[in-house]
């Protein structure tokens, strides 16, 4: 596969230098030996970007080609090494080209724990990594400010493992091993692996030890999560017909594991399948769409606020509202948006286990599959309750002057799927109103996408070639 081209967003961020969260860094062959520093005083303080293969003066010198993959497999299992940093953090090392030349970017969460790398804390200020393991003043302004920014912090000192479901544990375990081929917890004992995760810590400012509110909320029993937090909950609702109450409901109050299935499952009872080839991979839209969307609402609320969680079907469109503390206040810019953790253990489980991605891509991929999903462009709303609104109709002329071949082609993929089988009339007679411009063009164009995807074994004939008839490939 191609190496992706520099995005611009992150040509500009390079443009204007370093900075108390950009760091720049020469690497040719192997990671450089300052670079868990960088990570780990970003993590303390908040986040960042990390590009290697750059001069600090922003000169773009490139990472050597042939060094790449190995460079990124050493990145990976530092990352997931307590005895390099700790607690492991969970980062994606990406690498892209720029003028002939191979950069690798790592984007750096703010951190709810304080992080030490070789057994040093270090603190970020300017464009520097500064080592305060000595300064027990510094150390416990670190401590005062992750504990009062994230609520998921709070330590729970007489909580046993009598009130999690360790059956939970297990099934996030495996989880973890099928998504990355030995993975360090798949040798850990359960204490271990939740440490690992920091989900079991201790605050050095008060000596309170124990699982905290991120562990709870995973893995918690039902009664114990309501002990900690008596008004979580997450409302599932559909309103078509009924539009004064509704005409289904799902009212949610169990761990965030069962949360994500069922919440995923509402969506999945109720929504259409639509499917899309992406790099000859068949994909179920609704399904990508479901997947973000729950987990974004259960990841980046914030438990402090007693506002409940919820998630809206309606005829037109999928509303979720959750609540939260805002950075903006208003429509976020798709084309300039810098995410910001809510949660980060939590979304760093969620990503370690399979569920999510780095931070940033939920909403991309939601922009993403809901224009092939409906056509339409989701809104996402920052404010005391963060909205979003993604349409199930495309209210606006859906009659296109152009359209690509892969649209084309999983447009009538999608046909033929609906179907015991479609004959070459059937499809054309449903892509012409569709589209603009002479039959004939049309007809080709038809032709040239059927012709594709037989070749993909996506499709077969049944058929003749007077008189096809067209079947999804099993």
């Amino acid at each position: 596969m191609e190496c992706e081209e520099l995005p611009i967003n992150l040509q500009k961020i390079i443009r204007k230098g370093e900075s108390i969260t950009v760091e720049f860094k020469e690497a040719k062959k192997k990671l450089p030996s300052s670079l868990f520093e960088s990570i780990c005083s970003m993590l303390n303080r908040s986040g960042g970007h990390i590009f290697l293969g750059v001069k600090d003066n922003g000169e773009i010198i490139g990472v050597y080609k042939d060094y790449l993959k190995e460079m990124e497999k050493d990145f990976v299992s530092q990352c997931n090494n307590p005895e390099k940093l700790f607690p492991t953090a969970h980062l994606d090392i990406k690498e892209y080209v720029y003028k002939e030349k191979y950069i690798l970017h790592i984007y750096v969460y703010e951190s709810s724990d304080v992080h030490r790398t070789a057994n040093k804390i270090y603190d970020r200020k300017l464009e520097g990594d500064f080592d305060i393991s000595n300064n027990t003043m510094l150390i416990s302004d670190l401590y005062i400010r992750k504990s009062s920014t994230y609520i998921e912090n709070k330590i729970f000192p007489y909580a046993t493992f009598n009130d999690l479901r360790i059956d939970l544990i297990e099934k996030a375990r495996i989880m973890a091993s099928n998504r990355t081929s030995n993975h360090p917890w798949a040798k850990m004992k359960d204490l271990e692996m939740l440490r690992s995760a920091g989900l079991y810590e201790k605050n050095l400012q008060t000596g309170e030890e124990g699982f905290n509110l991120a562990c709870i909320l995973l893995f918690g029993k039902d009664e114990v999560i309501s002990s900690a937090l008596s008004y979580y909950r997450t409302d599932a609702i559909l309103k078509i017909k009924n539009l004064d109450r509704y005409d289904d409901r799902d009212d949610i109050k169990t761990n965030l594991l069962e949360s994500y299935e069922r919440l995923t499952n509402f969506i999945k009872k109720h929504l259409n399948d639509k499917f899309y080839i992406e790099e000859d991979q068949r994909i179920n839209v609704r399904d990508v769409i479901a997947r973000e969307l729950c987990a974004n609402l259960l990841i980046h609320r914030e438990y402090s606020n007693p506002y409940p969680a919820k998630l809206i079907i309606t005829s037109k469109d999928i509303l979720t509202e959750n609540a939260n503390k805002p950075r903006i206040i208003g429509y976020i810019d798709l084309n300039n948006y810098s995410p910001y953790p809510k949660n980060p253990k939590i979304a760093s489980f969620f990503k370690e286990i399979g569920l999510a991605d780095e931070l940033g891509s939920g909403i991309r991929k939601i922009v993403k599959y809901t224009r092939i999903y409906s056509g339409g462009l989701p809104e996402f709303i920052d404010d005391e309750i963060f909205k979003v609104k993604i349409p199930l109709i495309n209210e606006r002329n859906n009659k296109k002057d152009y359209i690509d071949s892969a649209s084309l082609r999983n447009l009538i993929l999608e046909y033929i799927d609906k179907s015991e089988g479609r004959t070459r009339k059937e499809i054309n007679n449903y892509i012409y109103p569709q589209l603009q411009g002479e039959e004939k063009n049309i007809n080709n164009k038809i032709r040239t996408a059927l012709t594709y995807l037989r070749k993909k074994n996506m499709i077969e004939n049944l058929g003749s070639d007077t008189k096809s008839l067209w079947k999804i490939k099993k």
